[in-house]
């Protein structure tokens, strides 16, 4: 059996693309770089990340938190791989600024081409390639692009639904004109245009409902391309909504793959809530779905009902796993991220890694962070590190991070009065507090040993200087703030644990750090 979540913690939107025995999920990195992970698998239980899609390709400086790269969408054909996003440079007011493109390549671990601007007038792109059939008027054999249209005006929804035009290969730009094909069904919201042709039907799959607890999968279909399309009898054909007592919640965005065999399966977006609170602090996830094309040609979910499954039948597959990712990974791992761009000054070897300081925890510009996704809990998070800061503007540590207005930090310092110091800085929806206030905590100037541990909506800081007994720094935080649900601004990502050097001084003096270890 398949245990839901596939990619636990921070992996959204998910695009799944088969080749031959391999199984591709593209997942949306906001902010964070690289950008797209792109996990492996051949038997759609197991899954390893592989590669990221954009590296040199992107430069996120200033785009704000849950900006940046939204949607991925991958497909292949004829031999070549194509990879559809947004760059979203602003999305907090009337008018967005969601610029899509397209990158291509041969071999999914890259390097991908760079990247040709498409379009701006929504996000959520995606590229359907028809199959070319003389006998159809439109089986021509062209490529399609699709994406959500946003309509900022007064009166009108801003959701305006889907828009198909063609797109010329050759020239790399979109040809004729843009049609609206798809308004949405009554749940609204629409958006995530995936377009799928495998029975002689279009079949058009779209999250509706946002992406919260009423989000949902839905499926239209048309026997011609530009439509009109109908909705499905039972849709949505995939929803949590009025469901709380499911585990897996804000279930939506999905894709689809066929197996070897002819089977079915949905990657989709999920969330899982802290019990107390209903908070995802682990962010939205990946989990999957097997599915069915019944008689009527419809696609419905295997088995009755239309809710999520926490165990889920596996495919007529060899099972193949990759082996749990290990505790500690070295620096060099395609498992750690950074922030809107890559680390500079850094010495980074795989069981060293030395740290220059950068801007604050706030800035959405250049931040020195090296981090990793907070996959499950309880979960406890150590580091060791060796620095020798003389100034109070120096701040080097262990962070709890889900975005420049959410995070828990502890970090060394020095106090013109206690010398070398241990401090909390938290922020709480862009309000920051310093739990210890003047009473900071003197430490040796030595090797520390920095820890934090998360027990449902509760984390704890402590250190050691033998890395046997640790001494706790402060009381218990709020653990649940790190999350989708918490706050005015926008949050669509999920918790990080890292690695973090704010350096206000601009001395770029290092911190050199041994391991980061989550268990």
């Amino acid at each position: 059996m398949i245990q839901n979540p596939i990619l636990p913690g921070f992996n959204p939107d998910p695009s799944i693309c088969r080749v031959a025995d391999d199984y591709c999920i593209a997942t949306s990195t906001f902010e964070w770089f690289p950008g797209v992970q792109i996990h492996h698998s051949r038997d759609l239980q197991h899954c390893s990340v592989l590669t990221h899609a954009l590296h040199d390709q992107i430069d996120l400086r200033g785009v704000p938190s849950s900006g940046g790269i939204w949607a991925p969408a991958l497909s292949h054909h004829e031999g070549v791989f194509y990879h559809c996003y947004t760059v979203v440079h602003q999305h907090q007011a009337a008018t967005n600024d969601t610029l899509n493109f397209l990158t291509t390549v041969t071999s999914i671990e890259g390097p991908w081409t760079q990247p040709v601007f498409v379009n701006s007038s929504g996000f959520d792109p995606s590229l359907f390639h028809q199959e070319k059939d003389d006998e159809e008027e439109h089986d021509d054999g062209q490529k399609y692009w699709l994406n959500m249209v946003w309509d900022h005006r007064p009166g009108h929804h801003p959701f305006d639904g889907i828009a198909l035009q063609q797109y010329d290969a050759s020239e790399q730009r979109l040809a004729g004109h843009s049609k609206t094909i798809f308004k949405g069904s009554s749940i609204g919201l629409t958006e995530g245009p995936p377009l799928y042709q495998p029975n002689g039907w279009y079949d058009l799959l779209t999250a509706e409902g946002g992406t919260d607890y009423e989000h949902a999968v839905s499926l239209a279909r048309s026997g011609d391309l530009d439509g009109p399309y109908e909705v499905h009898l039972q849709n949505p054909i995939l929803t949590s909504s009025g469901r709380p007592d499911l585990p897996l919640q804000k279930v939506g965005h999905a894709s689809l793959a066929e197996t070897q065999a002819g089977e079915w399966y949905m990657p989709h977006l999920c969330g899982r809530p802290l019990l107390a609170t209903l908070r995802c602090n682990l962010g939205r996830e990946t989990a999957i779905q097997k599915a069915e094309w019944r008689d009527d040609d419809w696609f419905y979910l295997v088995g009755v009902g239309n809710h999520p499954k926490v165990q889920v039948e596996s495919p007529q597959l060899p099972s193949q796993p990759w082996g749990e990712v290990p505790a500690r990974i070295p620096f060099d791992s395609v498992h750690y991220a950074t922030r809107r761009l890559p680390l500079n000054r850094t010495d980074r070897q795989p069981d060293k890694f030395v740290l220059r300081g950068d801007e604050s925890l706030e800035s959405c510009f250049r931040q020195a962070m090296l981090a990793r996704r907070l996959g499950f809990e309880p979960a406890t998070v150590t580091t060791r590190i060796r620095f020798q800061p003389d100034s109070f503007q120096q701040l080097a540590g262990l962070v709890a991070h889900y975005n420049t207005y959410l995070f828990h930090y502890l970090y060394i310092s020095h106090d013109e009065q206690d010398g070398r110091c241990l401090q909390i800085h938290s922020c709480d929806d862009g309000v920051s507090s310093f739990p210890l206030g003047s009473d900071v905590i003197p430490v040796p100037a030595r090797d520390l040993n920095l820890r934090l541990v998360f027990d449902d909506c509760r984390l704890r800081f402590s250190w050691s200087a033998d890395n046997s007994r640790y001494h706790g720094v402060g009381s218990d935080l709020d653990a649940s703030i790190l999350s989708d649900d918490h706050g005015e601004h926008w949050r669509f990502t999920g918790t990080f644990v890292g690695l973090a050097w704010p350096d206000l001084t601009g001395q770029q003096l290092p911190a050199e750090f041994d391991y980061l270890e989550v268990r």
